[in-house]
């Protein structure tokens, strides 16, 4: 991720931008990042996901979105998932663009350019989120996931799976998954 420049946006400023621009901005604290695209293993694993989440929440109160849907979070970050899910109603914020604030799962895919911010201050900005149970952090160059779950308690758990023959279980919103399923057709050899 890249600034736009280096200069301090105002809310205003990043609407403007999102609201001309051909590619998707993230905001936060004043600078305004631009999101590179995904490679192919990024765009395969997030299909293989849409495919098998849309199959679990199609006749439930639980809807899917990804890539093109902004979240923002309690501490002001306005951001893209990969892909994220809402139960019952979506609550938008007043801001002049769509922008979702009740997700109950989000769900990245990794790159080498952003897997540090994903598990650090994007996981704490997301973790300010109401509504947030599950983050889910998915490896692109090899099998390997990592699952933040919110106990009871209020506190973050952490699963780790590394084998195409482990199960991703979501219980938020009863989803389970084979790593296998994630990763089909996805190619590590380069």
């Amino acid at each position: 991720m890249q600034p736009h420049s280096q200069r301090h946006y105002t809310l205003k400023d990043y609407f403007g931008i999102e609201e001309s621009s051909q590619i998707r901005h993230e905001f936060y604290d004043g600078e305004i990042f631009a999101m590179a695209g995904g490679s192919r293993n990024h765009n395969r694993i997030t299909l293989n996901l849409v495919v098998a989440l849309d199959a679990t929440l199609r006749k439930t109160e639980c809807a899917l979105f990804s890539i093109d849907m902004r979240v923002r979070t309690t501490g002001g970050l306005y951001t893209y998932p990969d892909l994220l899910v809402v139960c019952g109603n979506v609550e938008l914020s007043d801001d002049p663009l769509e922008t979702i604030t009740n997700p109950v799962v989000v769900m990245e895919v990794l790159s080498p350019s952003t897997r540090d911010y994903d598990r650090g201050e994007k996981f704490t900005q997301y973790s300010t989120i109401r509504t947030l149970k599950d983050y889910v952090l998915i490896e692109q160059s090899l099998v390997g996931i990592e699952h933040w779950w919110l106990t009871p308690a209020g506190e973050w758990e952490l699963q780790r799976h590394g084998s195409p023959d482990s199960r991703l279980q979501v219980s938020s919103i009863g989803f389970t998954v084979s790593l296998s399923e994630i990763y089909d057709q996805v190619d590590f050899g380069g």
